[in-house]
């Protein structure tokens, strides 16, 4: 995994939305944050800079200081939610979707637009926290990705 700067962000690669509206999951990053074990994840908008999306799970959630997220949004917790369908809270749209067991994920048009990604964008997956990782559409690290010496692979 390449840290593109000394003391910056590790990343563990590119991932390309296809054509058919799915996406691969950078491996390591689908094992160290054990994504694919409860089956589904949680979407959440990212930030401005970055834009793209956020990837977590229940049961990194749930225990963790944003918990209320869960706690405050109930649909989201229990899956009620129609999946791939985005609630607002707190200016940003979270929404589950299912994970297959290899990590890859599917999108609808609605998502994609909400997300505000196409087909044949490729997205930095970046580790964010011990609580997501952000696959992230533009900003500065794209820019250091341009001139990075080493490569980084694309899912």
């Amino acid at each position: 995994m390449p840290q593109l700067n000394k003391g910056g962000k590790f990343v563990f690669g590119k991932s390309l939305v296809r054509e058919d509206l799915s996406l691969c999951l950078p491996p390591q990053a689908v094992e160290e944050y054990d994504i694919c074990s409860e089956g589904r994840v949680y979407l959440f908008t990212g930030a401005k800079a970055t834009g793209g999306f956020c990837v977590t799970r229940r049961g990194i959630l749930l225990p963790s200081k944003l918990s209320h997220i869960l706690s405050d949004m109930p649909e989201l917790l229990d899956y009620t939610a129609s999946e791939g369908d985005f609630v607002k809270y707190k200016g940003r749209g979270y929404c589950w979707t299912e994970v297959s067991p290899e990590g890859w994920l599917r999108f609808t048009v609605s998502m994609l637009d909400m997300l505000k990604i196409r087909p044949g964008d490729e997205l930095m997956c970046i580790r964010s926290s011990d609580i997501a990782f952000t696959l992230g559409h533009h900003g500065p690290l794209f820019e250091r990705a341009g001139n990075y010496q080493g490569k980084v692979d694309v899912y």
